[in-house]
């Protein structure tokens, strides 16, 4: 089983056209549709639904969104018995999508469910018997309780293979807020996309941040590139990753999906864990060719909307 902790949001998509010559502002509306997202969420549906258990640690409103994520949680398999009931509401993003179909949000995060965890909410029982702990985006770095989710991670590393995507936001966090060196202390894997990369290290080659990593801890770096496929780099030992060719209607939940596809993959070839021992170049090439796949599928329709794994 690989547990995922971190936030489910709200992602709402807009329409809306400028009202007909002659009408007033007050015939003017806005149109949104709101499915479930947030990238730990994302990670965990595509893990179930390819066929991986999977645990949600989440702070779940008791809103009407909560009630959303919980029905399209739980309808894809994924255990939700490690989760906090919240008072809190539930975050919501507004997304509007570019011509590539790549979506910029303005995020509605004050005062919300997901980034108030305290360290009596973390205890290691959340954790159980799961062999990955997959965290990162905005709940290691979103105070109050980014010390919290910090601490649960490092504690986990233990007995557990430790998995962190960064997903940067920079609207909602700094680029000091993102301490991936030190996250990379006690994480194994590192996941994230070209966006992030040049938010964290601008004008650093791929490589060279590979390398950096490395140095503090990473055993396993992956760099997804969107259309151009991705980096995957163990101990300095590199490889890239072609994607598929799809057509794209939007970007949104791919890096998650990837996510989920290489962590499918090695959860299958017995690898996770521990600090992936045994762990080979042609293992992770397998696997990231998997979650490139997953990924390209996952970019062919609306949304967040991860395959089952027969669609694969």
């Amino acid at each position: 089983m690989i547990a995922v902790l971190g936030e489910c949001v709200a992602d709402a998509f807009t329409r809306w056209e400028p009202p007909a010559t002659g009408r007033t502002a007050a015939g003017t509306a806005m149109e949104l549709r709101a499915h479930p997202g947030g990238g730990p969420a994302n990670t965990a549906v595509a893990l179930a639904r390819l066929g991986t258990p999977a645990r949600f640690l989440g702070r779940l409103s008791h809103d009407v969104f909560g009630t959303m994520f919980r029905h399209h949680l739980s309808s894809s398999g994924v255990d939700l018995s490690a989760c906090v009931r919240a008072g809190e509401p539930s975050t919501l993003a507004v997304a509007a999508l570019d011509e590539r179909g790549r979506a910029e949000y303005t995020f509605y995060a004050t005062g919300t469910a997901d980034w108030r965890w305290t360290p009596g909410e973390l205890t290691p029982d959340r954790l159980g018997p799961a062999s990955c702990l997959h965290t990162g985006s905005l709940a290691l770095v979103r105070q109050p309780g980014r010390s919290a989710v910090e601490e649960f991670a490092r504690a986990a590393a233990a007995r557990a293979t430790v998995s962190i995507d960064p997903n940067v936001r920079p609207s909602l966090a700094a680029r000091h807020d993102y301490q991936v060196e030190r996250w990379c202390e006690f994480a194994d894997i590192l996941r994230l996309s070209d966006d992030d990369l040049a938010f964290l290290l601008p004008g650093v080659p791929p490589e060279r941040a590979c390398d950096v990593w490395h140095a503090a801890g990473a055993r396993l770096v992956v760099v997804t590139l969107g259309a151009a496929g991705a980096l995957v780099s163990l101990d300095g030992e590199r490889a890239t990753i072609a994607a598929p060719r799809v057509p794209v209607v939007d970007t949104v939940g791919a890096g998650d999906a990837f996510t989920a596809g290489l962590l499918h993959g090695l959860e299958a070839a017995g690898l996770l864990g521990g600090r992936l021992d045994g762990l080979d170049l042609d293992t992770v090439v397998t696997a990231a060719g998997y979650a490139a796949r997953v990924a390209a599928r996952t970019c062919s329709v609306r949304g967040a909307d991860p395959p089952w794994a027969h669609q694969v």
